[in-house]
């Protein structure tokens, strides 16, 4: 009985941390760059995920043009997933590269965390109604992203 049960709760977990179309997210937190923890609930509107280094980079020099509070002002969030990174060169070179970011990047760094959808070389872009997602987007360039938004 106990064995069914973790079963259950298991596969309960899994199927929550679906985000397809459709799919109603439970709210959840991930520590910035700073390690502070931001909550992912029903007033963000839209999800923005890196997984590679270049657009990371990408998204971070895009951010640098704006103001602090651009993605707040938009109930968005910027994740990224560093999880592929070797935990040296995320300690000694881009944690500390991140702290000089004005803008709050979320940090993904479980390689077991398979919720979000991924396409390489592309920056996914996931739109939240009421805590629902109702859209996904894979692009490019951050122009895209600011159309976006």
């Amino acid at each position: 009985m106990k064995k069914i049960l973790i079963l259950v709760a298991l596969a309960t977990f899994l199927t929550a941390n679906d985000f397809s179309v459709g799919k109603e997210i439970t709210p959840f937190s991930l520590p910035d760059q700073f390690e502070k923890t931001h909550t992912i609930d029903k007033t963000t509107r839209t999800i923005i995920v890196s997984f590679e280094k270049d657009t990371g980079a990408d998204m971070n020099a895009f951010l640098a043009t704006k103001s602090p509070d651009y993605l707040e002002k938009r109930n968005a969030a910027f994740i990224a997933n560093i999880s592929e990174m070797p935990s040296i060169i995320t300690k000694l070179f881009a944690m500390p590269k991140m702290k000089k970011y004005k803008h709050d990047v979320l940090l993904i760094n479980d390689e077991e965390d398979k919720r979000f959808e991924a396409k390489e070389e592309k920056i996914t872009i996931y739109k939240l109604v009421d805590g629902v997602v109702s859209k996904i987007d894979f692009v490019s360039t951050s122009k895209e992203v600011d159309e976006a938004l």
